[in-house]
């Protein structure tokens, strides 16, 4: 049966995380579609992985019998990261943006993951896995919006997770989150909850057509 890894970064829990909804929604339909498959789960805010270490980056580049004891252990964990996405058969993401970013936890994620000679080079260990980035943000960020020239979340997960990693990228993308707390924003509280819906339909709709594929 199919394995989904699933990564929240979110730091606010449950329904006061847009992203965490919304791939709640996907993981829903999904496990509908795979009520006997695998769901790793891993809550970069609960349990934050570890910043990449010289420790970890040179393990790599050092024999296995010359590792230092500090070297094999911050490999380990490296390792235990990709090997969860090499054997995941699809990956889905929540990636609020913060500061215009993503949050650290997820930079650490993909930091360690992204290993050159393994899952990223000239071949990816998990060439081709499908990705769905659920990508949410307090205000607008597209075309034609104020801050349209700050939009850094979507063009970075693109490139890392495409040209860094081999993968298959779907984005979905919740904004506005912040309108019905800010009283600034009141007025675009309409264009929020026509993009949440939106956002909650297209997460099923594409978690049902991943897994009907997987299976074809």
């Amino acid at each position: 049966m199919a394995t989904l890894l699933h990564i929240d970064s979110s730091v606010f829990p449950g329904e006061a995380s847009s992203s965490r909804s919304v791939a709640g929604a996907f993981r829903e339909a999904w496990e509908e579609q795979h009520p006997e498959g695998t769901v790793i789960h891993r809550d970069l805010a609960a349990d934050p992985v570890p910043h990449i270490t010289a420790a970890a980056h040179t393990a790599w580049y050092t024999a296995k019998s010359e590792r230092t004891p500090e070297q094999s252990a911050a490999f380990a964990a490296r390792v235990e990261l990709i090997e969860e996405l090499e054997q995941a058969d699809a990956v889905l993401i929540g990636a609020p943006m913060y500061n215009f970013s993503i949050p650290s936890t997820l930079k650490a994620w993909l930091d360690n993951v992204i290993l050159v000679g393994r899952t990223s080079g000239e071949s990816h260990s998990a060439q081709g896995t499908p990705v769905v980035v659920v990508a949410s943000r307090g205000g607008s960020y597209a075309p034609g919006a104020p801050r349209e020239g700050c939009e850094f979340v979507l063009n970075y997960l693109d490139t890392v997770l495409t040209v860094s990693l081999g993968l298959d990228v779907e984005f979905i993308v919740p904004e506005l989150t912040m309108a019905p707390r800010v009283p600034a924003m009141s007025e675009l509280i309409p264009l929020y909850e026509a993009s949440r819906t939106l956002a909650l339909t297209d997460a099923a709709a594409k978690a049902k057509e991943l897994a009907e594929r997987l299976a074809a």
